[in-house]
């Protein structure tokens, strides 16, 4: 039997009895212990001093620029959602609502991990309020993830086409084929803008679709991707060891990969993924120092807004439950009209105490 024939009969035992779901978080779980093993390799003969040494002598305007920067950040992400309801025509949400929902929801999923599932359940919970479905919720999980991968592919394909030697680092292809993938990346993107401004486009069918955005509002659901992975990539850059020299193109392109492969892995923060990445392609740094820099970058992107969110999320319960009930949950058939009584409910939430993400 051919090793064609034998490969053939694996892909249709994995399909039929483990199933594609199945088949992909045990591709996340390879992934996750293939990092593990980079790690172990790269850190078992790291001293903790080295890590501590470099840790004190950052720069305390560069620590408090990164802070405001990943800040920033996450100011951005409150408009994935603001954008999305937009988009689906949920125009009687405020923005406020959809801060919270946003922060909250990619907080929380940036550190369970499956940020689908998890980030998809808070929104669900703070949506419900306001007359949304899970219907309604999952257009607003598709819109949002758009803006996110069309940011990525903007930003990975102008450094990948500038810099390409800085994939390379990562992927370990030769420099042409990046520019390549860069290129192609940057044409795809513009063929995509063509292609939504040329027409009203849809996609999904029965009681699920989504009217994708045209033209102009493409680029800028572009422009808030961009704008997202720049503000993360400059608080990175910030963080990083002054010698030797990287340029923040560079950078930008080995964060933003290291980035979508800890996304990928479906792992908690991106823990061992992302740090794996970053560590294997950036060699040229002390590995005690860049540790310190990672360590940093997750206290900021990860700890703090994650025990914010949790803050925020059981201050909003408790109001609710001291304003007279708990969220109220949409009918069965989840239709994305908002029902008569949601005006009353949003009234209700309106009058709890105000939270931070307002």
């Amino acid at each position: 039997m051919g090793v064609r024939a034998i490969s053939k009969k694996v892909w249709v035992f994995l399909r039929d009895r483990v199933g594609l779901h199945g088949l992909g978080f045990v591709l996340s779980l390879i992934v996750i212990a293939f990092a593990a093993v980079v790690l172990y390799r790269m850190l078992h003969n790291l001293k903790w001093s080295d890590v501590t040494a470099a840790l004190a002598a950052k720069n305390p305007r560069d620590v408090l620029i990164a802070f405001f920067l990943v800040a920033g950040a996450y100011l951005t992400l409150t408009f994935y959602d603001w954008f999305a309801l937009r988009a689906i025509g949920k125009h009687h949400v405020p923005y406020r609502v959809a801060a919270l929902a946003g922060f909250c929801s990619y907080s929380v999923g940036h550190n369970v991990g499956f940020t689908v599932f998890t980030g998809g359940s808070v929104r669900y919970r703070i949506y419900s309020a306001w007359g949304l479905g899970a219907i309604d919720v999952a257009k607003i999980c598709f819109v949002a993830g758009l803006t996110f991968w069309l940011g990525n592919i903007a930003v990975l394909g102008l450094g990948i086409t500038l810099h390409p030697d800085a994939a390379t680092a990562v992927d370990q292809l030769p420099p042409a084929i990046n520019r390549i993938i860069g290129v192609t990346a940057l044409a795809v993107l513009a063929g995509y803008i063509a292609w939504v401004s040329y027409a009203q486009r849809t996609i999904g069918r029965s009681s699920w679709f989504v009217q994708l955005p045209r033209g102009r509002t493409t680029l800028v659901q572009v422009g808030i991707g961009i704008l997202d992975l720049t503000l993360c990539a400059a608080a990175m850059y910030m963080l990083m060891p002054g010698t030797p020299y990287i340029d923040p193109i560079s950078l930008a392109v080995i964060f933003v990969t290291a980035t979508l492969l800890g996304f990928a892995s479906h792992a908690p923060g991106g823990l061992g993924v992302f740090d794996a990445a970053l560590l294997v392609a950036l060699p040229q740094f002390e590995t005690g120092e860049l540790v310190g820099a990672l360590l940093v970058f997750r206290l900021f992107y990860y700890i703090v807004p994650f025990t914010f969110a949790l803050t925020l999320l059981g201050a909003r319960e408790l109001s609710l439950r001291l304003a007279g009930g708990a969220t109220p949950v949409p009918a069965a058939d989840e239709a994305s009209a908002v029902s008569a009584e949601a005006p009353a409910v949003a009234r209700r939430e309106v009058e709890a105490p105000k939270t931070a993400a307002e």
